[in-house]
């Protein structure tokens, strides 16, 4: 078995022709070894913007849910789930988003990851009408909601059950392509009742996974 791990130190060392290429310096080995860097490139060079086109500024502004990715200092990884009413992730040009934090379980997993670790990957998916994704990767800050506010006026100020931001995390746009649509499941919307903000545990999902009476059973 040939390993092909990269060593740390030569992480952010680009290899040799690939200095203005997209994408990580690991992405650009194992293409070379498996023989897809012909493909790839011709990906990076259709499809990978540095910024927001107009299409992607729409298809944003009506997506009602994304899916949020960020690390630590370490590399420690977490994947969390946004949802709102559409748009909520709201565009702020062509090289800016910015998406609202609610008071939540006080965690705090992504806001804590990205105060140690800027880089963070969204993806937006149209599971009901086109059956598309669209991958946003970038620099990340957190921002209070009233000094956004304060540079952006517009941003919503009713929200339903008066559920407000805390604070926004302000996304730089560094890559946004397409995530093609050939396995992305065709879902029918049915109307629900959301709890938004709830701190009822039953309405959040309790104990559905039996941690919490498995470790009482224990003690």
């Amino acid at each position: 078995m040939t390993d092909i791990t990269l060593h740390p130190d030569d992480l952010f060392v680009p290899l040799p022709g690939d200095e203005h290429l997209p994408g990580s310096r690991g992405e650009h080995l194992l293409q070379r070894a498996f023989g897809t860097a012909d493909r790839a490139n011709r990906f990076y060079r259709d499809q990978v913007l540095d910024h927001l086109n107009d299409e992607m500024r729409e298809f944003v502004a009506r997506m009602d849910m994304a899916f949020i990715g960020t690390s630590d200092a370490g590399g420690e990884c977490d994947v969390s789930f946004r949802a709102g009413p559409a748009g909520f992730v709201r565009v702020l040009g062509e090289r800016w988003l910015a998406y609202p934090e609610y008071r939540g379980n006080g965690v705090m997993a992504s806001l804590g990851n990205i105060s140690e670790n800027a880089h963070v990957a969204m993806l937006l998916v149209d599971f009901v009408d086109d059956l598309i994704g669209l991958h946003v990767n970038g620099r990340a800050r957190i921002v209070d909601d009233a000094e956004l506010r304060a540079v952006y006026p517009d941003l919503p100020a009713e929200f339903e059950r008066g559920r407000t931001p805390e604070r926004w995390v302000v996304l730089e746009v560094v890559e946004a392509y397409i995530h093609c649509r050939k396995h992305i499941p065709r879902l029918v919307p049915v109307d629900r009742t959301r709890d938004w903000g709830t701190d009822d545990s039953r309405r959040k999902g309790g104990d559905y996974f039996g941690v919490r009476s498995t470790r009482t059973a224990a003690r």
